[in-house]
């Protein structure tokens, strides 16, 4: 099976409508899919109407409830809820081998699915090491302007961290372009650099690019799945070609 985390510490490039569509398409193909929302702000939780208002990630991680028990059924597939208590989580979990929690959690059901997708908050901090050091492999979304390039040295740096230190088997699985305008100068500019940092740090750039849609905004103001809401918007073709890129990687 395989576990992918979506990361990236800007925000407004797309992550959590990237796990979202990601999570959606795998479930429309037939897979079965758990979602695990581990950012404060809760915004696939929503999106996945789930109820956040009992236990979640936060009461899992502490301990104090079993992950089978906070796993919630919903029409866009499972999901472990995140709570506004995350927020705390640098501070809360301090203990030796804090990197190694959420990995703990997902061991419990990994064989339940054949997807787990991750959503990271946009930081580098406990929650996101936590993630990296669960998972197979990583997808950036990124948006084509200048500091979506600068962060991914960070980021690059972080990853490379993680996988000397926690989970050796981590790999970036690809850089995706979200929000991408193809008639803008400078996006396609930007496209190349991307391109060329790709290359430097040996990460795949999907061929796929994601354009701007008014109907992305939409689904997640009406609690439904691009593919749901608007089969045939930009968008929606986009993250399918996308979605088909993704499995071709297991078979190769």
């Amino acid at each position: 099976m395989r576990i992918t985390t979506i990361i990236n510490q800007k925000g407004g490039v797309g992550k959590t409508t990237t796990t979202h569509a990601l999570a959606s398409g795998l479930k429309m193909k037939g897979y079965i899919v758990l979602c695990v929302d581990m950012d404060p702000q809760g915004n696939l939780s929503y999106t996945m109407n789930a109820d956040t208002s009992g236990a979640g990630l936060y009461d899992a991680m502490k301990g104090d409830v079993d992950v089978i028990d906070v796993i919630q059924k919903t029409d866009h597939g499972d999901i472990i809820p995140s709570t506004i208590l995350l927020t705390a989580a640098d501070m809360e979990f301090t203990a030796t081998g804090r990197e190694w929690i959420i990995d703990g959690i997902i061991n419990k059901v990994k064989n339940i699915y054949s997807h787990i997708i991750i959503d990271c908050p946009p930081s580098l901090g406990i929650l996101t090491i936590n993630a990296l050091t669960s998972c197979t492999d990583v997808i950036i979304p990124m948006g084509a302007d200048i500091y979506s390039l600068q962060g991914l040295y960070q980021l690059h740096d972080t990853i490379l961290k993680v996988k000397k230190y926690c989970n050796k088997e981590i790999v970036i699985a690809g850089l995706l372009l979200t929000r991408y305008n193809s008639r803008s100068i400078l996006s396609r500019d930007l496209r190349n650099g991307i391109e060329s940092k790709a290359n430097e740090i040996n990460a795949f750039l999907y061929k796929t690019t994601i354009r701007e849609g008014v109907a992305i905004k939409e689904a997640q103001t009406n609690q439904t799945s691009i593919f749901d809401y608007s089969i045939s918007s930009n968008p929606s073709l986009d993250y399918m070609n996308f979605i088909d890129e993704y499995l071709y990687q297991e078979k190769t």
